[in-house]
Order: C-alpha cells, then sequence, then structure tokens
C-alpha cells in the first residue's frame, strides 16, 4: 500500500520559498497553493488554523469534525489527517517546527507542556472563546504581519508573540474551575498523559503508571475517570490503538511486524484485541483506509 506522507515546511513550499522553521499566512492563500493535502497525510512540524469563515468536515486521526467559523485547530506532528472545506474557508494558519523555539529554549520539549499539543483527552479542535477571540485573532495577525516583513530580530519578536499566543489558548483550555482539587487532577492528567506517551508500547496497566506517579492505582482511576469520563485504562489502550491504526495506514509492515512493535506476545492476540476495540480486524481497518 501507498505509504501516507510526511510534509515538512519546506516540503509545502519548495526551497526558493521555503522557510526553515516557520511560516504564516492567510487559510485561503494557504488552501488555494496546498490542493494535494485534501488527502490523507501528516505533518513533521506543528500548526495552528483558525476557521474565521467556510465549512466542512477535517478529519484528524481517523476523528471527522464539523467545521465552522470561530473554530481552532491543534496538530503536533506526526498527526493523520484531511479536510474537505468548503471553496469561501478562509481563517488564518501558523506552521512551525519544534526548532523554532528550541534553539533558545532550555527545554528540550517545550511544545509538549501545552495540551492541545499533547493530550489524549483533548479534542484536536475547540471553538474560540468570546472572552479571548479578539486578543487571539490580534495575535494571529501581528504574526502574519511581523512574518512577512523584513524587520531586525523578526524571529525573535515572532517568538515573543507566539508564546503570548500560546499561553492565551492554552488558559482558554483549562478547567473552568479553579480550586484546588481541580488543579491538582489536570495536573495529575497531564503528567499522566506524558507517561504514557512515554511508555505506552511497554506499560500496559494502570498499576505500572500509578508507581510511577507515586499513588495507588485507585487513586489514579479516580482522578482519571472523575476528570476525563474515561478509566485509566481506557486512556492507555487508546494511545495503544492510536499507534497501531497509524502504523496500518502508514507503513508495510505485517500484522504480526506491528504486533511485535507494540509489544504483544503475539500476532493473533494483537488482533484480539484491536477487533474488540475497534468492531474490526487490523487487516479489515487497513483494507478501509485505502
Amino acid at each position: 500500500m501507498n505509504k501516507i506522507p510526511t510534509y515538512s515546511i519546506c516540503n509545502l513550499f519548495g526551497t526558493e520559498t521555503c522557510t526553515k522553521d516557520f511560516m504564516a499566512c492567510s487559510l485561503k492563500t494557504f488552501l488555494e497553493n496546498q490542493s494535494k493535502l485534501i488527502m490523507p497525510h501528516r505533518h513533521s512540524f506543528y500548526q495552528l488554523m483558525y476557521i474565521a469563515e467556510g465549512s466542512g468536515k477535517y478529519t484528524v486521526d481517523f476523528n471527522t469534525f464539523d467545521v465552522n467559523p470561530g473554530q481552532l485547530f491543534f496538530l503536533a506532528p506526526g498527526q493523520i489527517h484531511s479536510w474537505n472545506f468548503s471553496d469561501n474557508t478562509d481563517g488564518s494558519i501558523i506552521n512551525f517546527d519544534e526548532s523554532f523555539f528550541t534553539s533558545v529554549c532550555y527545554n528540550p520539549h517545550f511544545l509538549n507542556e501545552f495540551p492541545f499539543f499533547n493530550s489524549m483527552t483533548q479534542r484536536s479542535t475547540t471553538m474560540l472563546k468570546e472572552e479571548i477571540k479578539e486578543q487571539a485573532l490580534s495575535l494571529f495577525a501581528h504574526i502574519k504581519q511581523e512574518h512577512e516583513a523584513d524587520s531586525d530580530f523578526k524571529n525573535d519578536y515572532i517568538r515573543a508573540l507566539m508564546l503570548q499566543l500560546l499561553v492565551v489558548l492554552a488558559r482558554a483550555c483549562q478547567p473552568e474551575k479553579s480550586n484546588e482539587t481541580t488543579r491538582y487532577n489536570y495536573t495529575l492528567l497531564r503528567n499522566f498523559e506524558k507517561l504514557i506517551e512515554t511508555n505506552f508500547k511497554t506499560k500496559k496497566l494502570p498499576k505500572e503508571y500509578a508507581e510511577l506517579l507515586y499513588i495507588t492505582p485507585n487513586h489514579l482511576n479516580a482522578v482519571v475517570t472523575s476528570t476525563t469520563g474515561k478509566s485509566a485504562g481506557e486512556l492507555i489502550r487508546d494511545r495503544i490503538l492510536l499507534e497501531a491504526k497509524r502504523m496500518l495506514v502508514n507503513s508495510g509492515q505485517t500484522i504480526s511486524e506491528i504486533a511485535w512493535h507494540l509489544n504483544f506476545e503475539d500476532n493473533a492476540y494483537f488482533s484480539r484485541f484491536f477487533k474488540k476495540y475497534t468492531g474490526v480486524s487490523p487487516d479489515e481497518f487497513r483494507k478501509q483506509q485505502v
């Protein structure tokens, strides 16, 4: 089967117009110049997309969302996505590599601290809240304007504006309640998610993560369930299934090789696991995506 393509910022715009680690433009301009991207693909960079007008469908990691004005989409590297937008769709889009920040940031995992770039419970989209809309859209416009200018300290200024935009959006994604219990639960959930992302191939039981978090399995499950509506085991399982789906559609590996990569005992056990929670076998799922 054909491998789903992975694009860098340079791939999108060609070497003559390539900016190594950052670009910002109107969504309409981007869509007019990147018609090939309606097919499933993935990026090696992060992306913020704001929908000012238009409609359609947007699929991210096998979940399809309706597109409406006022909507924000967040993409992290590696997420498989495609879209079918109406002809009048417009807004703003910002693409940036991790290196754009890490070149001046001590923390190499800086961007993963933002919930919309590293969260299994945060949807890949949200409606821009009215209380931050004016500020956020002003920052989008200011970033685009600065990117198109030829000013001294251009990238440094863009980094400052981008950091402000990311913090504004992250605060808007936080739970509305601000009591100590809610803050503790949210922090614990984020730490749990980060541990899953690092260990899901080798650790599949909630008790293994509870040990890493220095809490009991029951406490971990209670916090996760109260915060997300899902059990701790479900979050672990969802991440394993997402990786399995990505590998099934993006590699020529056999089912047995994928099962081995995800540390299942054998191909049969992996196939039973996959079908139990998706309703189809790995092979059937792969054929559906062709």
